[in-house]
Order: C-alpha cells, then structure tokens, then sequence
C-alpha cells in the first residue's frame, strides 16, 4: 500500500515537473519579441509584440482591412499579399485561394501571426479606411425581417464612399467584439450619415444587435469597402439585380445616378418570394416618373394565395432579366443576392456577352 502510493505521488510529481517545464518552454518560444510590419513599400510602418495575428495588429494601429468572421478563418476577406516573413501558407488559407494567388503570396490576414519582421502589401485605397462613431437616428420596418437603420456620424463627421460600397459594423459577441459586412444604401451625396438595410438572420451575431438597436444608440463601424465601381460615361447603361437586403447597394446606385445623370437608363431587376417581402415598390414608381429611362421589374418566386392579385412577374428573377434585358453596348451590371441567385444572372448576363470587367457582384 505504502508502496503503490509513493508510485502515485511519484508519478504525479514527474507529471507536473514536466507541466512546469513545457509552460516555461512554451514562454521563451513565444516570445516572438518587438516585430516590424511594414505595408506597401514602408508607406506604412509599425512596431509591435510579436505573437498575435496580423489582423489583430493592423486593428490595433487603426488600418481596417475586410473580415466578416471576427478573425475566425472562415470568411476568407482578409487577404493581404505577403512579401516576406509570415512563414509558409496554412491548410486553413488554401479553401480561399486561387492558385494564382497562392504563388502570389496572397494570404488571409487572420492566419499569419506576427513572429517576425514582415511586409505586406494591400490595396492603397485600404489605408484611408476609417473607424466612424455614429448615433442611430431612425429604424423602420422594411418588411417583416428586414429593418432599414439611419446612423448619423459623430466623428468623423462625412463619409465619403463609392456607390455599391459597404461598411463593417462592431457587434458585440460573447468572444468580444466582431465585425460583419453591410452595403450602404444611403447615396453618395448624403455625406453625414450611413443608411442600411439588415435582414434578421436567426441567431445572426450582428443582425441581431442591429434590429435591438433604439434611436439614440451609439454604433461604431469602419469603412468604406468594397469594388464596385460605378461608369461615370452617361451613356453606359446600368443593369441592377437584387433581391432581399441585397436591395441596399442597389438603392444607392439608384438614387445617386438619378441625382448626376437624371437622363441616364437604368434597369433595376429584383427578386422576392412574395409580396410580403416586397418593398420600395412606390418609391420607384415615383422616380420612374420623374425619369422614364429608369425601369424596374419585380419578380415572385413563390406565390402564396393571397398574392393572386399580383400582376408582375414570376419565377426567378434572372428569368425576368433574361427575358427582359436589352442589348446594348456600353453598360455595367451589379449584382447583390444569395449565391445561387448571382451564378444564375451571370450565367445569363455572359450569354449577352457581357464581359467580366462589366460585371460587379456581392454573395450575402
């Protein structure tokens, strides 16, 4: 007995010096040290404690960069091209990489740590990127799941954005602080405040915060993001396809080309379910008289019963476009939808012979 003890005791004695040994061990390993990021060339040099991530180090120094996941690898927006250190590519990057990108060094930002001296190179638009604070000044029913969120800005005090572009909104989390995608549907010329449209999403981080928000909340975000990039030439015309909160980027093209170029032709096409996610209904009809070149077509997808009055169109939405858009030969295209909905229009839109650089489109 006395025997069998001393084993147990010396067992355990054995057991937690090796604990104390791999935990001393694990603190000299880590200790990465004060480390170097540079950004574009050195345009952009920081020095920080080695050990965190370097989405973790380009928040902390206040230069926004695209992530939806909260640095969870699992969004794959926060590719940033790596031009030395950072060590070699992680399994946990390549779901989101191209080959090309991989032999161009692209890598997601919230899986490369900060071990040593690296440099990176980003977009240079990214580095204007800005965190805004702002007080929400209006939220009104769209329909039963989508709320439409006015937040005027406190500091700074303008924005100035892209039409089509979005903003990353702060929501809290159990795990702290993460950040999710929204469009802007505010036009570009309403400087001092940001407008959204959010679907409630079940069980949705940031959706959920958003729809419990009063006026008078304080909200933070950054931005603006994002590629769309809208044809100044009036004579280009413009093709929008949407359907749900997929309407926000659309809304804001809309109204800031009818605000420039009152003459312009712009079609929009927009998918519902039913007409109880219909919305903006009326105040399209009310634009497309002021300005006969801007059309719009809405389409069911599944009808119910009471929706017998409807005399618009149904189905898919990308049938009513295929049916419905013209040939021309200057023009963009932008799309904002579910996946499935985009492949589907721009299976269509190639089919016009629409190339790739004419073709703008979010997945949300």
């Amino acid at each position: 007995m006395v025997i069998s003890l001393l084993a147990v005791a010396v067992t355990v004695g054995i057991f937690l010096g090796l604990t104390v040994m791999l935990l001393a061990a694990e603190k000299r390993l880590v200790d990465y040290g004060i480390c170097t990021l540079s950004i574009n060339e050195g345009s952009v040099v920081f020095e920080q404690l080695g050990g965190i991530t370097l989405l973790s180090t380009l928040y902390e120094n206040k230069v926004f960069i695209p992530s939806a996941c909260g640095g969870k690898g699992s969004c794959g927006y926060c590719k940033i091209t790596l031009i030395s250190g950072g060590g070699p590519i992680l399994p946990t990057e390549t779901p989101y990489m191209t080959r090309t990108e991989i032999k161009s060094g692209v890598r997601l930002a919230c899986q490369v740590k900060l071990k040593e001296n690296v440099e990176i190179r980003i977009p240079e638009e990214l580095l204007e990127v800005k965190e805004y604070k702002s007080v929400v000044s209006l939220v009104r029913d769209l329909t039963y799941d989508i709320k439409e969120l006015n937040f005027d800005l406190i500091s700074p005090e303008e924005i100035k954005h892209r039409p089509g572009q979005y903003v990353q909104i702060m929501a809290p989390s159990p795990d702290g602080h993460v950040f999710r995608a929204y469009s802007i549907s505010s036009p570009v010329y309403e400087k001092n405040k940001v407008q959204l449209m959010v679907r409630l999403v079940p069980g949705g981080i940031a959706s959920t915060y958003l729809h419990g928000l009063k006026e008078g909340d304080e909200v933070i975000f950054t931005g603006p993001f994002g590629e769309f990039k809208l044809n100044e030439d009036p004579e280009a015309n413009v093709v929008l396809v949407g359907g749900g909160a997929g309407m926000a980027p659309m809304a804001n093209i809309i109204y800031t080309i009818y605000h420039q170029w009152p003459d312009r032709k712009c079609h929009l096409f927009f998918g519902c379910r039913t007409t109880k996610d219909i919305f903006y209904f009326e105040n399209f009809e009310t634009l497309s008289k002021k300005h006969p070149n801007f059309k719009f077509t809405y389409a069911l997808s599944d009808p119910l019963s009471e929706d017998e009055k409807w005399d618009g169109d149904t189905g898919f939405i990308h049938l009513s476009l295929d049916k419905l858009l013209p040939v021309t030969h200057k023009r963009q295209a932008f799309l904002c939808g579910p996946p499935p909905m985009i492949e589907a229009v721009i299976e269509i839109l190639k089919d016009k012979k629409y190339r790739d650089e004419e073709i703008f489109y979010d997945k949300f």
